[in-house]
């Protein structure tokens, strides 16, 4: 009896349809990556019933040719790879041949395409085609998908609600919009515009219209370039950030990707710049040469394999660093303006939320195609050009785009505390608040991290040895870990069962602290075993400087106000402590008269 049988074209459209087309974003997503490697200058996709109804796809591209439109429903046809080489060194975002086969088996397909002379228009419905024949058309295609998975119900249960679904189309589309901004994208739903970019090649205008202008006027452009890489962007100043990693776009070669590596490499740049459990707001495109990466390892060609994934990661960090480091990041202290930014969000945490979209009112697009050859900007457009390309507002002096290390922050004065937690201060710029506490930990952090790297240097020989013990699971634990705790300032001899003696340790360490210091470093180590000597060197110098430092309701001083403010002046990263919260507010001179109505 034959067990072994060859699938037949239809099951093998629907098997491989499961892969390709997960949901209507998932249609989109292949749709307009098709109209963008044809070459499109605009790309309008008009949604209905969040796609479950009918999503259409019209580009003004290449086309079609008459002969080519049937070929290229047929599973692996594809205009972009003729060869085995073509696959090592990919130049378009689509290339499979799946996508239109893979949509067309669970759905009913139009397609009206044109090269420039007459066009074409053929319907397939289920994988099978129906109707064929020429038709007037424009140079371009247009893709109408109808009733989704409507001979594969089962997969309608694992949808989720409109909102939901709705939600996962303007990502991808913004996503699509972000990697792109030379193309004009059209996105409305219902007849209602959800995005409009005017395809001018301007980044920060298409940041503008899916974040908001506010948004965008908070973004520093990174800039950075080694021999294998190119980066460019924009990222988010710290002070606006996110409760998860969905706005964090990276871009390779124009395809929007995940990499886990380079999501970490990110947030490595923006290093104790961010509250723990917050993310930033960044686009941020990297040109590379093909051969270097592989993007034939997922389905969706969401995932990359990357041969030089490290380097790449390094010069990422250190671009954002490098950025911000050039940066006054004192926050505005204005709360109407600051809760403003924080909570505007135009897009929305779709895997998080099932609310309504809310539908922001914007310019009604043009007819199809009709953009000029060198764009006009209307009056929208006019306003976001006019405010975001000035500088981050009250983070860069005027006329003084790069502050030298030594004065990262100004000369301030204080003038008083405030419950015995915040010191308030002046200059001629206006009033600061200064959250005493996260002062002295951005400062002893600073020194502890780098002492904890110069461990051999510095080392107090003990007249008395410190003997500590542990429990037999600690002690099994701590042994394997005693090259590392090296690295940290901790020499561990084992002494007996379950000991350790201690003969030394590094002169920094807190005076009459000694062995609390040590024990509070071995308890770090305890909690997170088997951590690389960065990581555990970091978090002991950020331990250690929580620690160590003043807290809140306690009394200081004048002169230890300006002690303090002094010391933080010397500090590297000023603003934030290593915890990512924010060390400094001002209110400016100009705002508080606005307060008080001395100006109008």
């Amino acid at each position: 009896m034959v067990k072994i049988v060859e699938l037949t074209d239809d099951l093998s459209n629907k098997i491989a349809a499961g892969e390709v087309v997960e949901r209507p974003a998932s249609v989109i997503k292949e749709l307009v990556e098709n109209a963008i490697d044809a070459e499109s200058t605009v790309i309008d996709i008009l949604i209905e019933e969040a796609g479950l109804s009918k999503m259409t796809v019209i580009d003004n591209g290449t086309g079609i040719d008459a002969e080519d439109v049937s070929t290229a429903f047929l599973r692996h046809a594809t205009s972009k790879i003729k060869n085995e080489a073509d696959l090592f060194r990919v130049h378009t975002l689509g290339f499979r041949g799946e996508a239109l086969p893979s949509i067309a088996s669970v759905a009913r397909v139009q397609m009206t395409t044109s090269t420039g002379e007459t066009g074409t228009k053929i319907i397939i419905e289920g994988g099978r085609e129906v109707e064929k024949h020429s038709d007037s058309a424009r140079r371009g295609t247009q893709i109408d998908v109808s009733d989704l998975f409507f001979n594969t119900p089962a997969r309608l249960k694992y949808l989720k609600s409109l909102p939901t679904e709705l939600g996962n189309i303007t990502d991808v589309v913004n996503r699509l919009a972000l990697s792109h901004p030379e193309i004009s994208f059209r996105l409305s739903h219902n007849g209602k515009s959800l995005l409009n970019t005017s395809g001018n090649n301007d980044l920060r205008q298409v940041i503008a219209s899916i974040y908001g202008v506010q948004i965008a006027k908070k973004t520093v452009p990174i800039q950075a370039e080694s021999l294998d890489f190119k980066l460019s962007g924009y990222a988010v100043l710290p002070e606006i950030n996110r409760a998860n990693r969905n706005y964090i776009s990276t871009i390779i070669n124009g395809r929007f990707i995940k990499n886990f590596a380079l999501v970490k490499a990110i947030q490595e740049g923006y290093h104790t710049l961010l509250p723990i459990g917050r993310f930033p707001i960044i686009v941020l495109q990297i040109e590379m040469d093909p051969l270097i990466i592989d993007v034939n390892v997922h389905p969706a060609k969401l995932e990359v394999r990357l041969s030089k994934e490290k380097e790449l990661g390094q010069l990422i960090s250190s671009a954002i660093k490098e950025a911000f480091h050039k940066l006054q990041l004192i926050p505005d202290g204005s709360v109407s303006k600051r809760e403003k930014l924080i909570s505007e969000q135009t897009q929305i945490d779709f895997d998080a939320r099932e609310e309504p979209v809310a539908e922001t009112k914007r310019q009604e697009p043009p007819t199809l195609f009709e953009r000029p050859t060198v764009p006009e900007f209307t009056p929208e457009e006019k306003e976001w050009d006019a405010v975001i390309n000035e500088p981050p507002e009250a983070y860069i002096t005027e006329g003084e785009p790069s502050l030298p290390e030594a004065t990262r922050i100004p000369k301030m004065y204080p003038i008083g505390q405030m419950h015995a937690t915040y010191i308030l201060a002046q200059n001629e710029e206006g009033l600061f608040i200064i959250d005493q506490h996260a002062a002295q930990e951005r400062i002893k952090y600073e020194f502890f991290r780098e002492k904890i790297g110069e461990v051999e240097r510095e080392l107090q020989e003990l007249l008395v040895p410190i003997v500590l013990e542990f429990s037999n699971e600690e002690y099994i634990r701590l042994n394997a870990e005693t090259e590392k705790l090296k690295d940290v300032g901790v020499f561990l001899e084992p002494f007996g069962q379950n000991s350790f003696i201690i003969r030394s340790h590094p002169t920094w360490f807190p005076k009459g602290e000694e062995e609390a210091t040590l024990r509070d470093i071995i308890d770090e180590a305890l909690h997170a075993p088997n951590v690389s000597i960065h990581k555990l060197r970091e978090d002991t110098a950020i331990m250690m400087s929580c620690k160590k430092s003043i807290k809140a309701n306690h009394y200081l001083t004048t002169s230890d106000m300006e002690a303090l403010l002094d010391e933080l002046r010397a500090a590297s990263d000023p603003f934030t402590c290593p915890h990512g919260r924010p060390v400094i507010i001002k209110y400016t001179t100009y705002e508080l008269e606005k307060m008080f109505k001395r100006v109008m």
